[in-house]
């Protein structure tokens, strides 16, 4: 028998309920028997134990006994809409043994909440390809932003992949269309951001002293006057709503699209697409959750940021590493 598996909590976990990160990884475990384990101090957060209802942070590490068969009744066959089905198996960018890449469109939820009924986590038992477990999600994207969204196939490549987001191994490249060009064409945004609930749902805000440390890395790849620039940004840190908050009240030039962050400033007439926020998680590498190699995968613009690519005359295919200097 195997011993137990430590996972480290990444940034796109902090402050949820440990029952919730426990549902994440482990979505077969039933709620009777997790709150079995920590009674019996076999699940622990750094080597305590602790109730169901405790707040994980980054860099925790929660310790997972060998579950063995997680259900204790017979399994029924995964239920999903078959066309739910075909469209999710038609994002899929990498499949491997270990890990499956999606190319998510924008509009499409990662997960439910108050109002949300169709969401990608509904749809996860569609993308098992016969696989003995349902694919995990091991990091999130904002239901407005399209691109490479990375699944564990297992628990011990999203043990992997855990590591690899928290020791900062990986390298996410998101492309925006601001409005309005940075004054500095390239730097490091490095402002503090807290929570703000609100009636138009969580936000955050620049708190120097509050907030939790956020580092964003851009640079300008080009612009259109002074109207339009196309950014290329490294989140080094996963914040909610980072990158959004950065653009808008760190550069003062906010996302084309955005008007939760950038008001009526956000906004251009004679943009077509200008309607949908332009961001975009255009490539993601890592050290591959087998241990062998490396894991690097692209997705292609959604189709109204490539209409906004043609009317300005950007070539998305420009090559070269924007942030070589930033090694």
């Amino acid at each position: 028998m195997t011993g137990p598996t430590n996972i480290t909590v990444v940034d796109d976990e902090d402050g949820i309920r440990l029952d919730r990160w426990f549902k994440r990884h482990y979505p077969d475990v039933a709620h009777g028997r997790l709150q079995k384990l920590l009674r019996t101090g076999q699940v622990r957060l750094d080597g305590k134990r602790v109730k169901s209802g405790a707040r994980v942070s980054t860099g925790q590490v929660v310790r997972v006994p060998p579950l063995g068969e997680v259900a204790s009744t017979p399994k029924q066959a995964p239920r999903y809409d078959p066309a739910d089905a075909a469209f999710v198996r038609s994002l899929v960018l990498h499949r491997d043994d270990h890990v499956i890449a999606i190319d998510k469109p924008a509009g499409l939820a990662v997960q439910g909440g108050s109002g949300t009924k169709r969401h990608l986590d509904a749809m996860l038992d569609a993308l098992r390809f016969r696989g003995a477990e349902r694919p995990r999600l091991v990091h999130r994207l904002d239901k407005d932003t399209s691109g490479v969204l990375l699944l564990a196939r297992n628990a011990r490549a999203a043990a992997a992949l855990g590591t690899s987001f928290r020791a900062r191994d990986t390298r996410k490249l998101y492309w925006a269309i601001t409005v309005g060009v940075p004054e500095i064409e390239a730097g490091r945004i490095d402002l503090a951001l807290g929570k703000k609930p609100g009636r138009g749902g969580e936000r955050v805000h620049v708190a120097a002293e509050e907030g939790k440390r956020a580092i964003t890395v851009y640079r300008v790849l080009e612009a259109a006057g002074s109207r339009i620039a196309w950014l290329a940004l490294w989140p080094q840190t996963g914040r909610t709503h980072q990158l959004r908050a950065h653009c808008a009240q760190g550069l003062g030039c906010p996302i084309l699209g955005d008007g939760k962050y950038g008001g009526k400033a956000a906004f251009i007439e004679g943009v077509e697409a200008a309607r949908q926020v332009h961001l975009h998680a255009r490539e993601i590498t890592l050290p591959h959750p087998s241990g062998r190699g490396e894991l690097r995968v692209s997705a292609p613009l959604p189709p109204h940021m490539a209409t906004t690519w043609e009317m300005f005359g950007f070539d998305p295919e420009r090559p070269g590493d924007p942030f070589d200097e930033f090694e």
